[in-house]
């Protein structure tokens, strides 16, 4: 080894120059496009949702029972149950990652996952449940 070489470099460089480089973590652009494709999805299945709820406006138990044991019915259910589940935690993980910082961060990211994933199965359990239960 050279006794003579510095064991620190000052080097005079710009921000920009610092910053080169440093950008993307080329996680952002999947999760962006995610997010969008989640939300075309949604805009569909929602609407689907609000003209179903005013045809069952008046119904009894017998006639939402028979109209969530429709395998269409069932299966658009589903769908909208588990993208919006999936939508609400790619929108809450942008939330975690902007405003929660430190230790505080790896919590908040598992909390978000596993609170959107136990409320997203509840969900579908529920929806099995319309669909499979009992024929009036």
């Amino acid at each position: 080894m050279n006794a003579t070489a510095p064991s620190h470099h000052t080097v005079m460089r710009s921000q920009l120059g610092r910053a080169r480089g440093l950008g993307s973590g080329h996680s952002g652009t999947e999760h962006w496009i995610v997010e969008r494709v989640s939300a075309a999805s949604l805009l569909p299945l929602s609407g689907w949702f609000v003209i179903q709820m005013f045809r069952l406006g008046g119904a009894d138990y017998e006639d939402v029972t028979k109209w969530g044991g429709k395998p269409v019915n069932a299966t658009l259910l589903a769908a909208l149950v588990a993208t919006s589940f999936y939508h609400a935690e790619a929108g809450l993980q942008v939330i975690v990652d902007d405003y929660v910082h430190g230790k505080a961060t790896a919590p908040a990211k598992l909390l978000v996952r596993f609170g959107c994933g136990i409320f997203g199965l509840l969900g579908l359990v529920s929806v099995l449940k319309l669909a499979l239960g009992r024929k009036g």
